[in-house]
C-alpha cells in the first residue's frame, strides 16, 4: 500500500529536482528552505560508498567532531566506580553508576545518548548490556574511544560534538550533522568535516569510484541530492555565503578532538552484509 505523503512534504519535493547532484551550499540552502516542521528539525546525512561490506578490510567505523556540534544537549550515562566517577560526575556526565546502574539498562532503559565506561567494568558489568545498547548503537566500544580509563575526557569529548560514524550493511553511512535552525554557514562546516573524514578514511581495499551518492535531508523533509564531485573542504565552504549573524550553531568547542577512524568490526552470522543498495532519501 503506497504511503500518503502530507501536503506540506509534496509542496518541499516539487521544489527538488530529483534527477540533480546540487552543490553543497545550494543543497544546504535548499534543505533550510524545506524545513517546514514545527519543532527543529535535525539535519541527516547519508552517504553511500562504493565498499564491499562483506569484507572487514572495507568497513568504515570511526568518531570525529562537528565543528558547531549537533545542536542537543548530549546525555551521557558514564560505567564508573570510585575516582573515575567523581571524574565523570565533575566533567559532566548525566547519569553515573556501575551495578545500579547497569540493572537500570537491563530493565529496558535506555534514556541516554552515549554511555561510557572503565576498563574494569566492562567485563563483569557492562558486557551483558549489549542485548540492549548494541541495537541502538550505544554500546561502549574501545575503537571509538568510549571504552577507557579518562573518563573525564571522554564525557568532554561526547559533550563538544564528538560523533561516530559507520557503514550499515548497505555500505551507507547515516549521521546527524546539525538542525534545521544552524545557518546554512554552520551546517556546510559540519557537512564538509564530515566528508573530509570519509574520503580520509577510504579503506585501500577499496577499488573504483569511492562516493556513489550523498543525501541531505530533515527529519521530515525530503531527500535532495548532493554533487559527490564536490569534496575538499575548500571547495564546499568555498561555494557558501559568509553570514554576518555568526554560525547559528552556538559558540564552536574550544578544543575540538583530532578526527579518528578505527576499523569496523567484522560482520557476525547474526548479522550478513550486504551489497550497496538505493541511497537513503525520498523514494517517490
Amino acid at each position: 500500500m503506497a504511503k500518503t505523503r502530507s501536503r506540506r512534504f509534496r509542496a518541499a519535493r516539487e521544489t527538488i529536482d530529483r534527477e540533480t547532484q546540487y552543490p553543497p551550499a545550494d543543497a544546504v540552502a535548499l534543505l533550510k528552505q524545506t524545513a517546514g516542521a514545527k519543532f527543529d528539525e535535525t539535519v541527516e546525512l547519508h552517504v553511500r560508498l562504493g565498499v564491499n561490506v562483506r569484507h572487514a578490510d572495507e568497513q568504515l567505523r570511526g568518531t570525529l567532531a562537528l565543528p558547531n556540534g549537533l545542536g542537543k544537549d548530549v546525555s551521557i550515562a558514564v560505567f564508573a566506580e570510585g575516582d573515575a566517577a567523581r571524574a565523570a560526575t565533575d566533567a559532566g556526565a548525566d547519569h553515573v553508576g556501575a551495578a545500579d546502574l547497569a540493572a537500570k539498562v537491563e530493565e529496558g532503559w535506555t534514556d541516554f545518548d552515549v554511555a561510557i565506561a572503565t576498563p574494569a567494568l566492562m567485563g563483569p558489568v557492562v558486557s551483558k548490556l549489549g542485548r540492549v545498547l548494541g541495537p541502538q548503537g550505544k554500546m561502549p566500544n574501545p575503537k571509538v574511544g568510549t571504552v577507557t580509563d579518562d573518563v573525564a575526557k571522554a564525557v568532554a569529548e561526547a559533550k563538544t560534538g564528538k560523533v561516530e560514524y559507520r557503514t550499515d550493511r548497505q555500505a551507507v553511512i547515516h549521521m546527524a550533522i546539525g538542525k534545521a535552525s544552524f545557518s546554512e554557514r554552520a551546517l556546510l562546516e559540519n557537512y564538509a568535516a564530515v566528508i573530509d573524514e570519509i574520503v580520509r578514511a577510504k579503506p585501500a581495499a577499496a577499488k573504483g569510484r569511492y562516493l556513489l551518492s550523498i543525501t541531505l535531508t530533515t527529519t521530515m523533509g525530503p531527500g535532495i541530492k548532493v554533487d559527490t564531485g564536490v569534496q575538499r573542504e575548500a571547495e564546499i565552504l568555498g561555494l557558501a555565503v559568509d553570514e554576518a549573524g555568526g554560525n547559528g550553531a552556538g559558540p564552536a568547542a574550544e578544543e575540538t578532538p583530532q578526527a579518528e577512524a578505527v576499523p569496523a568490526d567484522e560482520p557476525t552470522a547474526e548479522e550478513p552484509a550486504g551489497q550497496p543498495e538505493a541511497a537513503p532519501g525520498d523514494s517517490e
